[in-house]
């Protein structure tokens, strides 16, 4: 984002909070307006994420609950470009986490795993990189986390194995290394849930090997 351009949403995520007392003293409505101003966003999906409205469900692309909790972040495939940040992890009460074919980059933030309501993590089709955080082991309500098509490195977390309501995953099409674990979900993944990660070496061999061989 052209300096200028961040100069003016930071603005206006200060204004926005200086106006509306209310929102002020709503932690998830200062932590979406922080998130939108590490972003580019050509395309004005955002546009409603204004200062002037009442509090982030009057915004598109989020959604609350009876109680104005945000339970969902809808910006999948909106041409969105800029780095997740930990304030993500202040929306405690967040559902589906819907942020995938954009050009979110850098690192996924450990404060991830502070969203214990999670249900479903699309982050797929981004320019995602680093480790895959030990800390979404606490996401014990997950069902779907898709991370394809990234360039995430390193090994898969063993701590993930403790994830017993996850369904659905791929990891597929990234530069992961080490072994795939074979306990607790991960013995029903396929196999196209790990293919395309040149370094990552087949099923784990319980005592065999460490499970990040070829790292």
């Amino acid at each position: 984002m052209a300096p200028t351009s961040l100069l003016i949403s930071l603005a206006s995520c200060l204004l926005f909070l200086s106006v509306s007392p209310a929102l002020a003293s709503n932690s998830e409505g200062e932590a979406l307006c922080s998130f939108k101003s590490r972003l580019s966003d050509p395309n004005n999906v955002l546009q409603s994420w204004d200062q002037s409205l009442v509090n982030p469900c009057t915004w598109f692309h989020v959604t609350c609950d009876s109680q104005n909790r945000v339970i969902r972040l809808d910006l999948g495939n909106s041409n969105i470009t800029g780095a997740l940040g930990p304030e993500l992890g202040r929306l405690q009460h967040l559902q589906y986490l819907e942020l995938y074919r954009n050009n979110f980059m850098g690192k996924i933030p450990e404060e991830l795993g502070n969203l214990k309501s999670l249900v479903s993590m699309d982050l797929y089709e981004n320019q995602l990189e680093g480790e895959i955080p030990k800390s979404l082991s606490k996401l014990k309500s997950l069902r779907f986390m898709r991370m394809n098509n990234n360039k995430l490195t390193g090994s898969i977390p063993r701590e993930l194995v403790t994830l017993s309501n996850l369904k659905v995953l791929d990891f597929s099409n990234n530069d992961l290394c080490g072994t795939i674990p074979v306990d607790g979900p991960f013995s029903t993944f396929p196999p196209e849930s790990f293919e395309n990660n040149k370094r990552l070496n087949g099923p784990e061999l319980l005592g065999l090997a460490s499970y990040d061989f070829g790292c």
